[in-house]
């Protein structure tokens, strides 16, 4: 490797292309005042695969399928963002003693089946769903009785893999309550992890998936959609929250964050705070 390439900058001209090509793909809008930080992870991916210039891994990038490892491995360094159980605590204090509270009683009166299903969009490595389900195992006492499904998806390959894995370390745990952690997790392996327990495991399901391609699926109660719009333009936000109403049942929830910026998307919804919408009577395809 060359003494030129460790100091080398992605041009602008690089960047664009680059920059287009991610958003191709995934609907990401890489600015061009992120040219720096956009150079130094290239410049790992670069390290890491051999390749001695950006136009040639570019070309490489171009030649790659959706779930190859390397094309992965580079949208992972440009999307890393920090996750881990519990994040928004004032979101789950709603979930667990609102949202949870009001379909159990529903449920127990005969008004409704005992179903629930829920989506967490772009998943990550899964720290959102089995908190999903911890919140659920806590307060749906007759949960065995119950049909319920969490689906986790990711645009990531190796994200999902590890949300398969159901394995968290201490800094995704950090927020865990200590009641949950001992009745819903058990040590790992290396003592180092915490593991799901087999209950949380059957309600949750993880799956690829880009948001900008139609979900196919039957229709959610609830959808998360968290912090991930925050890197998505205008355009590429309102081709996913489309996707996403077509999979939501009447009277359902969207749960975003407040930085997220769909507001404006979402007026056929009806705002209960800066990240909660619900739904009206009917959704159209």
């Amino acid at each position: 490797m060359s003494t030129a390439l460790s100091i080398q900058e992605v041009t602008d001209a690089q960047l664009a292309r680059y920059a287009k090509l991610i958003y191709e793909r995934t609907g990401i809008h890489v600015s061009p005042q992120k040219k720096t930080l956009l150079s130094n992870r290239l410049r790992r991916r670069l390290r890491a695969t051999g390749i001695d210039s950006y136009e040639i891994y570019f070309k490489h990038l171009q030649g790659l399928a959706p779930n190859d490892a390397e094309w992965d491995a580079f949208l992972q360094e440009i999307t890393t963002h920090e996750t881990y159980l519990f994040r928004d605590m004032a979101q789950w204090d709603w979930f667990r003693d609102v949202f949870l509270k009001d379909i159990a009683s529903v449920a127990r009166a005969g008004k409704r089946p005992k179903t629930l299903r829920i989506w967490s969009a772009a998943c990550s490595t899964g720290d959102e769903p089995h908190t999903i389900a911890c919140c659920i195992a806590d307060r749906i006492t007759d949960a065995s009785r119950w049909q319920i499904e969490i689906l986790g998806t990711d645009i990531g390959t190796g994200a999902v893999a590890h949300a398969r894995m159901a394995e968290f370390g201490q800094r995704a745990m950090h927020l865990v309550p200590d009641g949950y952690r001992r009745r819903f997790f058990s040590k790992a392996r290396d003592e180092t992890l915490w593991s799901a327990k087999e209950q949380l495991r059957s309600w949750t399901r993880f799956e690829l998936h880009n948001l900008l391609e139609p979900l196919n699926e039957q229709p959610f109660d609830l959808v998360f959609l968290k912090n991930v719009l925050i890197y998505f333009d205008s355009q590429s936000k309102q081709r996913v929250i489309d996707n996403i109403r077509r999979v939501l049942a009447p009277k359902a929830y969207l749960v975003t964050s407040a930085a997220e910026g769909v507001a404006n998307l979402l007026k056929d919804m009806e705002h209960l705070s800066g990240w909660l919408h619900r739904t009206g009577k009917s959704q159209s395809a």
